[in-house]
């Protein structure tokens, strides 16, 4: 392995120990607004709602944080179209948990969680930076 490939390769793991913190800290606040949401509106709906606060801050802490980019309009023009295919594979689990494996609604999002995070740094990191390395 080359110098650079090395390099690289330290580059991207800490971008995605980062990614996994703001990842934890995002989904953390919006998996706790999904289930007040659930007081009062159906799971898809809440889903839906979550959803789109998640991008507004997930947009920063990507930025900011994980790929140490300043905000500009058109990192954040692309970045939703991240969260756009994030949401329709995260709904397509959700509710495939729900409605076909009868998973509990309060934990369909978790198993929905884990099936996008690989695929959303990819597509972050692509959105954000203009490349996979």
């Amino acid at each position: 392995m080359s110098e650079q490939d090395r390099a690289n390769q330290g580059l991207i793991t800490g971008e995605f120990s980062r990614f996994l913190i703001a990842g934890a800290v995002n989904t953390a606040t919006t998996y706790a607004l999904y289930l007040v949401l659930l007081n009062s509106a159906a799971y898809l709906f809440a889903y839906s709602l979550a959803y789109v606060a998640g991008i507004v801050v997930s947009y920063f802490l990507n930025a900011l944080f994980v790929f140490r980019t300043k905000p500009a309009v058109n990192s954040a023009l692309r970045f939703p179209l991240v969260y756009v295919a994030q949401y329709l594979l995260g709904g397509a689990v959700l509710w495939i948990c729900v409605e076909r494996l009868g998973v509990r609604r309060e934990l369909g999002l978790a198993f929905s969680i884990a099936v996008t995070v690989p695929i959303t740094y990819a597509a972050s990191r692509l959105a954000l930076k203009g490349s996979l390395r």
